[in-house]
């Protein structure tokens, strides 16, 4: 029984490594957190070439999508994010250009709790 536990967490946790494309936000990127109730800020500040990190510590998955809905056109560095499985992280591309970027969940459009601003200054 002891093996199958040690199997099932490596299970997991290889499961969870899965799609990272970083190793974690460098000093200047700022972290937006998708829980059961929503995303946590939903409006960030960063500086002309920051990133913005998305950690989904909800027991579903999430897939982050630069706005507006359907064709996520406004901001494509936030759809490097895609899709987060559960204990899933990762960071948007450079955002480069000064101005205000709005996110959704592509799974979930129409709850406004999974949408948010990334303030680019």
């Amino acid at each position: 029984m002891r093996n199958a536990w040690r199997t099932l967490i490596v299970f997991v946790a290889m499961t969870a490594a899965c799609g990272e494309t970083n190793a974690g936000p460098s000093p200047s990127d700022v972290t937006v957190t998708l829980t059961a109730t929503g995303v946590t800020p939903a409006e960030v500040r960063i500086a002309v070439g920051s990133r913005v990190v998305f950690i989904n510590t909800d027991a579903r998955p999430h897939a982050m999508s630069s706005d507006p809905i359907q064709t996520h056109t406004d901001c494509p560095a936030i759809n490097d994010v895609g899709f987060l499985n559960p204990g899933q992280s990762r960071a948007t591309g450079t955002l480069n250009v000064a101005r205000t970027c709005g996110f959704h969940d592509h799974t979930n459009e129409l709850d406004a709790t999974y949408k948010g601003r990334i303030i680019i200054q």
